[in-house]
């Protein structure tokens, strides 16, 4: 799990068939003391964080497979949590 800031939101015509309707979001993630971590990543949400909000995301691959309910998803990322 890491905390990451929302940046972003994208939008493609052509995907993977497993993220055809998932929301993807463009998230930066930060360091303890929230400081950039590294290059944006793509990240799907469920939760409906919006721009400039900080979520807790992970890579748990279980978790991925059930929201996008395939084994063989390109996603890496997902949102766990927003951050109050």
């Amino acid at each position: 799990m890491q905390l990451g800031l929302v940046v972003g939101h994208a939008t493609s015509t052509i995907k993977h068939p497993s993220l055809n309707g998932q929301r993807l979001l463009v998230v930066q993630m930060l360091t303890p003391d929230e400081q950039p971590d590294g290059e944006p990543v793509l990240v799907i949400d469920h939760l409906g964080a919006g721009q400039g909000s900080r979520v807790l995301a992970t890579t748990d691959a279980v978790l991925i497979r059930e929201m996008v309910k395939a084994k063989n998803s390109p996603i890496r990322w997902s949102v766990m949590g927003l951050v109050d």
